[in-house]
């Protein structure tokens, strides 16, 4: 596949894409701020010894709401992005999303038992709240996968197939299950899982941050060391074998990878999709099939993208808000269909 851009130009251009990203998250909201008085704001905040003249409010603001929302929006965007990347890479199949191997629904799932069960237990110790969504969601989605893995399993090789099978039945039974949790739910626990399901970015904290941007820079850090591996992945797996690389490692290391990220993700901002399917698959069709710079490149335009969703999710029905979920679907979706479409001819 011939690069349509060099990667040097891509990087410059999604650098900037997504410093502008950044800028307009912070600024732009119910409560809209100087983008001169943002950029000042945020300086201080990170510990830059700027004058104070009028920015209380405006630290107030971002501090206390739209910096952890953006950070978290930016980790979240960059580890669905990698780990959409991973996963069409294992799957050598650039219509591959991390939503195969169970993670997604399996973390539903768990965030479902978390919802309708605490509900059903009238509620769990206020010192447990914060974080009990979240970890419920993650161990979900580690369970249904190391599922979707040991199926996959035989006389110690791993069967892509296979695991591609095992993912779309047990994804079937998590979301029969959730179902199941849904019709049990009241009114008010029903609203709370149908708009954690939509996905969102709202109530973001410290508290919900820091775990997913401690995964997402070590999902960043260790997917580049397996590049030229991944690369040399696309040859076939025998190919592969002859020119030095651990395959059957590479698998297991891969699915690990996805789980932890995409498990993160989903326990600290709900239901994402789109992200890590289209993002690379963009991607891919400007710079190749390289993962030298696929992956760093995947990142960078899915942190992006994922703000921008964000930031029109947050403007379009001011005050209220969108489900970040559904402006995703509403913009991955046709666009992909236009990417098969472009492909036929």
């Amino acid at each position: 596949m011939k690069a349509a851009i060099s990667p040097r130009s891509l990087f410059i251009a999604l650098g900037l894409l997504l410093a502008l990203a950044l800028w307009l998250s912070l600024a732009l909201g119910p409560v809209s701020l100087p983008l001169g008085d943002t950029l000042r704001a945020a300086l201080r905040l990170a510990g830059v010894p700027l004058a104070a003249d009028g920015l209380q409010q405006a630290e107030l603001i971002l501090g206390q709401i739209r910096m952890p929302r953006t950070l978290l929006g930016l980790a979240v965007g960059a580890v669905l992005a990698l780990c959409g990347v991973a996963m069409q890479g294992l799957f050598r199949n650039p219509l591959a999303d991390p939503g195969l191997i169970g993670v997604s629904s399996g973390a539903a799932l768990g965030a479902a038992v978390a919802i309708v069960g605490g509900a059903a237990l009238g509620g769990m110790p206020e010192v447990f709240a914060p974080y009990l969504l979240s970890l419920c969601a993650f161990l979900g989605g580690l369970v249904v996968t190391a599922l979707v893995y040991r199926l996959g399993r035989r006389n110690g090789q791993t069967s892509v197939t296979t695991m591609l099978l095992a993912g779309i039945a047990l994804n079937a039974l998590a979301f029969a299950c959730i179902g199941l949790f849904t019709y049990l739910a009241d009114d008010a626990t029903l609203r709370t899982l149908t708009f954690w399901n939509l996905g969102s970015l709202n109530g973001a904290s410290y508290a919900r941050l820091w775990p997913l941007l401690l995964v997402t820079i070590a999902v960043a850090l260790w997917l580049p060391r397996r590049a030229q591996a991944l690369n040399a992945l696309l040859l076939g797996e025998s190919e592969a074998r002859h020119l030095g690389v651990a395959v059957e490692r590479l698998k297991r290391e891969l699915v690990f990878c996805t789980a932890l990220g995409v498990g993160a993700a989903v326990a600290a901002a709900g239901m994402i999709g789109f992200i890590g399917l289209v993002v690379p698959h963009l991607v891919r069709l400007l710079v190749g099939p390289d993962h030298r710079v696929l992956l760093p490149a995947s990142a960078l335009a899915g942190a992006s993208l994922l703000l921008l969703a964000d930031l029109f999710a947050r403007l379009i029905l001011s005050p209220a808000e969108l489900p970040i979920g559904i402006v995703t679907a509403l913009i991955g979706a046709p666009f992909f269909l236009y990417l098969l479409l472009r492909g036929r001819t």
